[in-house]
């Protein structure tokens, strides 16, 4: 029997992506984008005082200028995008 011989190697490696990774929300993000991408977020941040999901403004201001405008200090805001992302992760 003859054994096919195994492709040669062409010294290129597969880069692998974190899916999860690659989606992950940050403060950085715009409020538009993250609702756009991931509408149970919007729940979310309504319960943390940040009601600036349907507003106009939301498609230019990040989650954390909203944030800091309604006066969310830095621990909330990095606890509502905690929470957003793990909202993010079951879909």
């Amino acid at each position: 029997m003859i054994m096919p011989k195994k492709p040669k190697k062409t010294g290129k490696k597969k880069i692998k992506t974190d899916k999860k990774a690659a989606s992950k929300i940050t403060k950085n993000m715009t409020i538009g984008e993250v609702v756009s991408k991931h509408p149970q977020t919007a729940e979310i941040m309504l319960s943390f005082g940040l009601h600036c999901v349907g507003c106009h403004v939301a498609f230019w201001e990040t989650i954390e200028q909203g944030a800091k405008g309604h006066g969310l200090p830095d621990k909330k805001i990095d606890e509502m995008v905690a929470k957003m992302n793990e909202a993010a992760a079951k879909n």
